[in-house]
């Protein structure tokens, strides 16, 4: 009896394997739903003033695939790309820094836009070690500003 129960359950289990298989083998190839897109690429703005220098205005850079009107669009990207992984390559000082009190000059930036798929709005200057330091990392997104 035992046995007869047990063979029983062992070829409902492998019917109910078998059946969804059975079943779908003549829907033919898959057909999504929805297509499948290219990512966007990565957009930024990038405005520069007080620079002192041909780098102040308003900069569009794109990366993959690389364009816009940066001046230097490909060695941009290829610096932004090598600061995306771990960190974020855009966040701020942090407030607890310690800092020298050298000042780096006038210059500021803005650059606003997304990239690596999250919205980016910093904002950078040259006011004390930090933010030079901050600054001069992301030459030549931003412009070499020598003080």
């Amino acid at each position: 009896m035992l046995r007869r129960i047990a063979l029983t359950a062992a070829a409902s289990a492998a019917a109910l394997c078998a059946a969804p298989a059975a079943a779908h083998a003549d829907m033919g190839p898959l057909h999504l739903s929805t297509p499948l897109t290219e990512p966007s690429p990565d957009r930024l703005t990038v405005t520069v003033t007080d620079s002192g220098g041909a780098g102040d205005g308003t900069y569009e850079l794109e990366c993959h695939p690389t364009g816009g009107t940066h001046r230097d669009a490909a060695k941009a990207c290829a610096k932004l790309d090598e600061g995306t992984w771990g960190r974020d390559t855009f966040a701020p000082v942090p407030a607890d820094s310690v800092c020298t009190m050298q000042y780096g000059g006038p210059a500021t930036a803005h650059i606003t836009g997304t990239w690596n798929g999250r919205p980016v709005d910093a904002k950078f200057d040259r006011s004390n070690g930090c933010e030079t330091g901050r600054w001069d990392r992301l030459v030549p997104v931003l412009p070499e500003v020598t003080a």
